[in-house]
């Protein structure tokens, strides 16, 4: 909304990949040569390594642009799969039919042998097949194992599957594993993409505004864009997310030029500290929920769009009338009446209370590492909500939880499209499906979350395991409670009315009078898009679930969290 003021067609520090914004820097033309090197040089793994935000998707498309007509590609960017779901994925992305007979699911080698038959014709037809693994970082040992034993297929010449792995720094330490010595000796070409340095930052920055329209000179100080590269490090998202910011910043103190102290002032907005310019620790950074983002949360209502994003009046708040949140009225976060003891406030009687809960998972973090044994696991649906519900101050012994739960000022929530990175949005205990080291399939609790590892348990008992691995055995499938606002006595499907809309409506006025969700019109529909943005959840449509948990969240019901509270 500053494009105007500044002379600008558009504005020209969108986080999106716009292909019209392109800017490669000698570091991204050296490592869009090793790419071309590895697809034409016939060999079986090529690996590009770089920061969060240093431009190594911007590549992977000039790359693709350029791939030859005659080469197949497999694009695969969620790569927390099993070996038998990367399998899957494979096949499917190359349109290979994969046959099963008898019972039970399809094995590794229902999929392997129709594979390795569509490899050898696409070759006699003179084709070429690529498979591109983004995120591959998180990808396990034995999985990298299977994608290596996928480039035996070889003729005389040249691989039959050519594999491009594409991830943050830490791809260089799994592949550099004693167990993925035969995987490392595969790698023909690998690359990685460091930061741009001050002049290129200049160059990227200069180049950005130029294809946004600007005409005149650029509306950054030398000692801000100076200033603009020791806070970003040199990373291209930093730049973006900073520069619009200070951009925004300045057009609602009406400069037209963007000084140092903009910049300072930007900063503390859009990063967690600006007083140390080097890297923050990757794992203490996942612990923050506010510097998360909602990609692929869980429901279809939830977009990847980035956590903090505002209007300019949001801004010109930030920057005019800075001042210290006032607390939300207690009175406004009760939750609805319960005929349990239970209350969003305090929980008494036999059942742990939520604060109770959230003081036992900040111990549970230092347990060992172990996997729960089989008898752990909870057998059914109706079991698994009876066991989380005393984390929420409820008891619920009847046949049909669920509706027992509404009686209690709760509503169960259920999805089976969850992913690691929803759950610490979502910061709430929950149930998980999952299958043990053993191969037994069930039921735990999940009772809390740090930087590389999660919580389970059933009852008193307690078991700490390794995000990567809950990851792979884990399909998404999660349940959790939620608070219903006041007044809500009935299961809520979409809440812009009635007593939700009207604990809704009051909930998001407080938040946006304490400047914590972006200003917008008095209209409540425009209130709760507004609020939705903010969370990245997809705006204008329906008040569900979600919108009420994280509403929850924001406005400091007291409810169980997974997360060590700041």
């Amino acid at each position: 909304m500053y494009a105007e003021f500044f002379g600008l067609e558009r504005e020209p520090f969108s986080i999106a990949p716009d292909p019209r914004y392109l800017f490669m820097s000698e570091r991204h033309r050296e490592a869009l040569a090793h790419l071309l090197y590895g697809i034409r040089g016939g060999g079986g793994f090529v690996l590009l390594s770089g920061e969060i935000g240093a431009g190594k998707t911007t590549i992977c498309r000039c790359f693709l642009e350029q791939v030859p007509e005659n080469c197949r590609v497999a694009y695969i960017f969620n790569p927390k799969l099993t070996v038998g779901d990367l399998l899957r994925t494979i096949c499917r992305e190359f349109n290979v039919e994969v046959r099963h007979e008898g019972m039970g699911p399809a094995t590794v080698k229902d999929h392997l042998d129709p594979l390795n038959e569509y490899l050898l014709a696409s070759h006699a037809r003179g084709e070429r097949n690529l498979l591109i693994i983004d995120e591959a970082q998180n990808l396990t040992p034995h999985v990298l194992e299977q994608l290596r034993l996928l480039t035996n297929l070889e003729t005389s010449e040249r691989k039959l599957l050519q594999i491009v792995l594409i991830g943050q720094p830490e791809l260089r330490d799994v592949v550099a594993r004693p167990e993925l010595e035969q995987l490392a000796q595969r790698v023909i070409a690998r690359y990685h993409l460091e930061a741009l340095n001050p002049a290129e930052t200049r160059e990227y920055i200069q180049h950005r505004l130029q294809v946004a329209g600007l005409k005149g000179p650029v509306p950054f100080a030398p000692a801000a864009i100076e200033r603009i590269h020791q806070l970003s490090r040199g990373v291209p998202r930093r730049i973006n997310l900073l520069c619009d910011r200070a951009l925004l910043g300045a057009y609602a103190s009406q400069q037209h030029r963007v000084e140092r102290a903009t910049v300072d002032k930007a900063a503390t907005e859009v990063f967690d500290d600006v007083s140390r310019p080097r890297r923050p620790d990757r794992r203490a950074a996942q612990q923050r929920p506010a510097r998360a983002r909602w990609s692929a949360l869980a429901t279809g209502a939830l977009a990847g769009a980035v956590v903090g994003a505002a209007t300019a009046a949001a801004v010109a708040w930030f920057w005019l009338q800075q001042r210290v949140p006032a607390p939300v009225p207690a009175a406004a976060v009760q939750p609805a009446p319960a005929p349990s003891p239970a209350t969003a406030t305090a929980a008494a009687g036999p059942a742990a209370s939520p604060v109770e809960a959230r003081a036992a998972a900040s111990a549970e973090v230092e347990l060992p590492l172990a996997w729960p044994p089989a008898s752990a696991l909870i057998a059914s649906d109706t079991e698994a909500w009876r066991a989380i519900a005393p984390l929420w101050g409820a008891s619920l012994t009847g046949n049909d939880p669920c509706a027992q739960a509404i009686g209690a000022g709760l509503q169960c929530y259920r999805t089976d499209r969850m992913t690691v990175h929803g759950l610490r949005q979502l910061n709430r205990p929950g149930v998980l499906q999952l299958r043990l080291p053993d191969g037994a399939s069930g039921r735990l609790l999940l009772t809390a979350l740090n930087g590389d590892s999660a919580v389970l348990g059933r009852g008193e008992q307690r078991w700490r395991v390794p995000l990567t691995e809950l990851a792979e055995r884990w399909q998404g499938d999660y349940a959790t409670l939620w608070r219903l606002p006041p007044g809500q006595t009935t299961r809520l499907i979409d809440g812009r009315s009635g007593p939700a809309g009207a604990w809704l409506a009051e909930r998001i006025a407080a938040l946006q009078a304490q400047g914590r969700v972006p200003a917008s019109r008095d209209e409540p529909a425009a209130r709760l898009a507004s609020f939705q943005r903010a969370q990245g959840i997809d705006a204008g449509g329906p008040a569900g679930p979600v919108t009420f948990m994280q509403l929850n969240l924001a406005s400091g019901v007291d409810e169980p969290r997974l997360l060590p509270r700041s």
